[in-house]
């Protein structure tokens, strides 16, 4: 989908002029008129300024539909509560304490303590 098009189409549709949208977005007429021939792309917040001139929430920029588009069923993002050891409560505190002990230490000392966790952690499993 070509932006300018879309936004050109939307204009007219609305029949507004190129005059009115300057006044209503604070933008150039010819930098209007380059975005709508395809010469310039905008910005996010220039597409943002666009949208309110155009009285348009902003996906019917880039959506020709009648409806809005239905939402993809995706997974659920993974909250701190989801994630585990040191997410909470006395262990967020331990490891918020290892974090601070380990950013005193000097490289290769923390190399040998990190090396040492690597081994006793092999044994474990």
């Amino acid at each position: 989908m070509i932006i300018g098009d879309r936004l050109r189409a939307l204009r007219e549709e609305k029949k507004f002029t190129q005059g009115e949208i300057e006044k209503r977005t604070g933008l150039l007429r010819c930098y209007i008129s380059r975005v709508e021939n395809g010469h310039t792309v905008p910005s996010v917040e220039t597409l943002e300024k666009f949208a309110h001139a155009l009285e348009v929430p902003m996906y019917q920029l880039f959506y020709d539909g009648e409806e809005p588009p239905k939402l993809l069923d995706l997974p659920k993002r993974r909250t701190a509560d989801d994630v585990g050891w040191g997410s909470k409560g006395k262990d967020a505190r331990l490891l918020d304490k290892f974090c601070r002990l380990f950013s005193r230490m000097e490289a290769g000392d923390l190399g040998m303590v990190l090396f040492m966790a690597q081994k006793m952690a092999r044994r474990k499993a």
